[in-house]
């Protein structure tokens, strides 16, 4: 029973609470945001220094994630509508099992923007993901200017980038 218990409540805070905003950057300041140097299927290579001048949102998500795969389209929609005005996003996979799973799945949803699989030393430069999907707002000079877990709603999305773009 504790673990049923457990598991709702955990259930009940993740529906309650959408996002965390004691998370938020710009509540203590924007920081720089740790680059890294991950792998796409393809074997490019992705650089967040190579992304400079853009807004680069960073998603943290996995295939067996169920808001992760609901946010997908919302992710597609926004890219697709702002990439020619400096939107880059780049889909982080914590997928365990890889490319494996990984790929059949970008396949399916047809993710047009670039796919890595993260590794525990991007998870810890970006202050430890401890629920997923976790989305990162990048500014063009580089300063993370939103965090936010849980799903992110068209509307609110759009919002924060209209601020950027």
């Amino acid at each position: 029973m504790i673990r049923v218990t457990g598991f709702f409540i955990a259930l009940l805070l993740f529906v309650a609470s959408p996002s965390c905003s004691s998370d938020n950057p710009r509540d203590g300041g924007e920081k720089s945001a740790p680059n890294f140097v991950l792998k796409t299927a393809d074997g490019e290579t992705v650089e967040l220094k190579q992304l400079a001048g853009k807004v680069v949102v960073i998603n943290f998500w996995a295939t067996w994630c169920g808001p992760c795969r609901a946010e997908i389209p919302v992710m597609l929609e926004v890219y697709d509508k702002y990439k020619e005005k400096g939107l880059e996003i780049v889909g982080i996979s914590l997928d365990r099992d890889g490319w494996r799973v990984v790929t059949p799945f970008v396949e399916r949803m047809e993710i047009t923007y670039p796919v890595v699989l993260g590794d525990r030393s991007v998870v810890q430069q970006y202050g430890g993901i401890y629920g997923i999907p976790t989305t990162f707002i990048v500014d063009r000079e580089g300063s993370i200017v939103e965090r936010h877990t849980g799903y992110f709603f068209k509307e609110d999305f759009e919002r924060i980038l209209a601020k950027l773009l």
